[in-house]
């Protein structure tokens, strides 16, 4: 092979392997079950920053917790001190009062709808806006504590539906959809 092929095969190879990275962070978090990463990876676009959930655990204090996810799945069970925003029915007005320098972290089952409510915040000027990688799932595989609406410990997710509830592996939750 000559070179200018040669170097025609670089360059094409660069691409595409560049092209299939999706604009994946190196650094990206990961979770304990490949499988799910993989799922996770296959459905964000990583155009907001992630966090992991033990860098969330540890930090709590830093942020403002949203979550993008619907109502029902709120109320079933969130994050401690986690403020309802919602996906379907978002309305920026539920944030009017939260300034735009404040660091926020946005969850919701995977990551998918957060990341898509994440990208909103940042075109209307928030900051320091970041996805949760794996968002409540993870948390809840982690044994993190969640709670009800009316802030009760619970061992529930709701798991959007059945087929998302594969993904939550800690035996002590159980899932509704």
């Amino acid at each position: 092979m000559n070179i200018a092929k040669k170097i025609l095969c670089l360059v094409f190879s660069a691409v595409l392997s560049s092209a299939c990275s999706q604009n994946q962070p190196l650094d990206k978090p990961r979770t304990k079950q490949p499988d799910f990463s993989k799922k996770i990876d296959g459905l964000i676009s990583f155009t907001v920053p992630l966090m992991s959930v033990n860098e969330l655990l540890n930090n709590k204090d830093k942020f403002i917790i949203f979550d993008a996810r619907e109502k029902a799945e709120f109320d079933a069970s969130h994050i401690p001190d986690a403020i309802y925003l919602g996906y379907s029915d978002f309305n920026v007005g539920r944030i009017k009062n939260i300034s735009k320098e404040k660091n926020i972290v946005i969850y919701c089952s995977i990551g998918y709808r957060s990341e898509k409510i994440g990208e909103k915040l940042l075109r209307l000027g928030y900051k320091n806006v970041y996805n949760l990688y794996g968002s409540i799932f993870e948390w809840a595989n982690e044994k993190y504590p969640l709670v009800t609406s009316n802030g009760k410990t619970t061992y529930t997710v709701h798991s959007y539906n059945k087929s998302w509830s594969k993904w939550v592996t800690n035996e002590e939750i159980r899932t509704v959809w």
